[in-house]
């Protein structure tokens, strides 16, 4: 599967000091350590993975983080409106 790939590569997700501030402002987290934060989410095995493009997006719950699939850099994170994550669980 594709999305091993991701995974297998987990040590290579980082993000930029304004992504840092994005995911924390989009997350509502109040601590720094996003990309574990966000490596956590995606070794979860609820984690559902796929690849769109340039980029992975990894959804979990009401969760989707975007990492970009040549530099394994995230981003960004945010969360999904109640309607989408309804809508979603409805597919899969």
């Amino acid at each position: 599967m594709k999305q091993e790939i991701l995974v297998e590569n987990i040590e290579k997700i980082h993000t930029t000091p304004m992504g840092v501030q994005r995911i924390k402002k989009n997350l509502n987290l109040e601590r720094d350590d996003v990309v574990e934060y966000c490596k956590n989410i995606i070794l979860n095995k609820k984690c559902n993975i796929t690849k769109k493009g340039k980029n992975w997006y990894c959804e979990m719950d009401n969760l989707i983080i975007t990492v970009n699939i040549y530099s394994y850099t995230i981003i960004t994170a945010h969360k999904m409106d109640e309607k989408k994550v309804k809508f979603r669980s409805r597919e899969g």
